[in-house]
């Protein structure tokens, strides 16, 4: 028993493997009852589902196999033992998954079956083989940088992903941990092979899984409400996230879920970046593939919080965190420790820690609001996805200005619609004008909208994903008027204090638009992309929650007030978008 505890104890030792107090058990049952109030947890009957759901996809994937086996004449010996075999990973696998959850799920295929059979017969075998109704919203993504086929089966939304072993069969007996199955594949089914691989090893390396699932809830919902969980952006995701809660298992094996919380904020809030975070001792492997080590790669050198995954072959989960992103994590850590120390002195309850972030509301005075649209909504998808990606580098840009000591990026985006009469007012909505929005479409965040085209853009900065609808028309409604479709981000500036007036990003934005413009993908007469800026108490009323007070705009007075150059500057009317004069030309960069 010890030699098994000690070997789930990571790198170094534990801490502490005092068992818990009254106290503490008391602690995490009230952590657990929040959890519930703040419904983290699904019901019984949903549970359900997801199993039908993933036993349904397991026959269709061993029908799949076999399928196409008859299909290249292979002998029936051959075509019995073809097999096939599903595996799940993030927030299922690792037993986190909440109301209205994905599961991610991988198809394992032995060598005679191609990418090319899995987006031609899969989509059809659902649709066959699935009760009557039961598939929705059925979408393949061939293009990605992970290629997918999202769907919903029973209301629960699946994300399917694909993987070729270099086997002549694959048993339903078949795990994935011995690094020889990675012999021979392409480096797209490596890509895919990670996620299971990864989420296996992070539940093996923990001493308890249940504590471990419980301090991970709170820690996602926590950073989830803070607004620093998205790994496009630059912060953690969800497998960061987890490997971090992991190590603090790892190092208090005994622990609750609630003192996990507590001393992962102790710990992570002071951890000795850019010193890596490592579950296990990183392991060489049978393949030429890059593993992350900064002795060798210069790259590497320059992660400012590396969180490096288990599983052959490792990797820095984290590479995306700015200097921005990193000061407000500490930030948020910092604030997190306050809140559980006084949750343990009997001050403040679990409901504290998960209050919502002040993004929109208090945090900041001065915005830049980056307005991508398109005329056509299948095009918007892909564009947007792009831009999205691209957001981190124009906030390692704006890091490099001497007055910005803090540019934070929101963790998403807010789709909107437009109807326009002419082209006046298409060049006004392209610019952040608001006061054509669609007044019947409500505002969607795009974590919401969980669009499969935009997701797979976004991940993958949308190399090799072409752009749906080449023509430049806009869709014309029944009143003649045209819809354009817009998605802004918004980034908040935190000025330093040495008395400068004067801010000119100019050549920040520049940049960043020639990044995205210069995507093969783009239609200048199709997709648009501006940059302005906006004063807190101009942000448009639907990034604002019912019962949020918006910020109102101060008494005149003499005060040293900030000028921004940024390109797409334009007069701001009260309505909080930017207005521009009848005099006034389109502003280009």
């Amino acid at each position: 028993m010890a030699t098994n505890q000690s070997k789930k104890c990571g790198v170094t030792p534990p801490v502490s493997q005092n068992f818990p107090t009254e106290a503490e058990l008391a602690a995490n049952d009230a952590l657990i009852a929040e959890l519930k109030r703040q419904d983290n947890f699904e019901g019984l009957e949903e549970t359900e589902r997801r199993k039908s759901t993933l036993q349904l996809i397991q026959k269709i994937t061993v029908e799949f196999v076999k399928h196409v086996s008859k299909t290249k004449n292979l002998p029936q010996s051959v075509v019995e033992k073809a097999g096939g075999k599903i595996f799940t990973f993030g927030s299922y696998r690792l037993g986190v998954y909440g109301p209205g959850s994905d599961i991610d799920t991988l198809v394992v295929v032995p060598q005679h079956v191609t990418r090319e059979d899995f987006f031609e017969h899969v989509p059809t075998l659902l649709k066959r083989m699935a009760p009557p109704g039961a598939i929705n919203e059925l979408t393949p993504v061939p293009d990605a940088y992970v290629p997918i086929i999202k769907f919903e089966l029973f209301g629960i939304s699946v994300d399917l992903i694909f993987a070729r072993l270099a086997l002549q069969s694959v048993p339903i007996t078949l795990t994935l941990k011995d690094t020889s199955i990675l012999r021979g594949l392409e480096e797209r089914d490596l890509r895919s092979l990670n996620g299971t691989r990864v989420t296996d090893e992070i539940l093996e390396l923990v001493p308890q899984q249940k504590t471990f699932r419980t301090a991970l809830r709170g820690i996602k919902l926590w950073a989830q409400r803070r607004a620093i969980y998205s790994n496009v952006i630059g912060f953690p995701g969800g497998v960061a996230w987890a490997m971090l809660v992991a190590r603090i298992c790892q190092l208090y094996p005994q622990a609750t879920g609630s003192v996990v919380i507590d001393k992962f904020f102790l710990m992570i809030g002071k951890w000795p970046w850019p010193q890596p975070v490592l579950l296990k001792n990183i392991e060489d492997g049978p393949l030429q593939v890059r593993v992350w080590n900064p002795k060798i790669y210069n790259g590497d050198r320059f992660h400012l919080m590396p969180i490096i995954t288990p599983a052959y072959p490792s990797m820095c989960a984290t590479h995306n965190v700015s200097m921005s992103t990193k000061t407000i994590l500490i930030r948020e850590l910092e604030r997190g420790r306050a809140i559980t120390d006084k949750i343990f002195s009997g001050q403040l309850q679990w409901k504290d820690l998960f209050s919502k972030h002040t993004f929109f509301t208090d945090s900041y005075k001065y915005y830049l609001s980056i307005i991508a649209s398109s005329r056509t909504k299948d095009a918007q998808k892909v564009w947007s996805g792009l831009v999205e990606s691209k957001v981190r580098l124009l906030v390692s840009n704006l890091e490099t200005q001497e007055a910005i000591a803090v540019a934070r990026p929101f963790n998403k985006g807010f789709e909107r619609v437009h109807h326009c009469k002419n082209e006046d007012e298409i060049a006004a909505v392209l610019n952040g004008d608001l006061r054509f929005q669609a007044t019947n479409v409500k505002t969607e965040t795009t974590d919401v909208a969980k669009d499969p085209a935009h997701a797979a853009a976004a991940q993958g900065d949308g190399d090799g994903m072409a752009m749906p609808n080449g023509h430049s028309e806009a869709t014309t409604n029944e009143d003649g008027e045209q819809t354009i479709y817009t998605t802004t981000y918004y980034i908040g500036l935190e000025l330093a204090q040495d008395g400068t007036k004067k801010l000119d990003i100019s050549y920040q934005t520049k940049e960043f638009k020639e990044i995205c413009t210069g995507w093969q993908g783009y239609n200048r007469d199709l997709n648009s992309l501006f940059i302005v800026h906006t004063r807190n108490y101009d942000l448009p009323e639907d990034v604002f929650l019912p019962g949020e007070d918006k910020p109102t705009r101060p008494k005149k007075k003499v005060s040293k007030k900030r000028d921004f150059d940024v390109m797409d500057e334009t007069p701001q009317p009260s309505n909080g978008v930017k207005k521009r004069r009848s005099d006034e030309k389109t502003p280009t960069i």
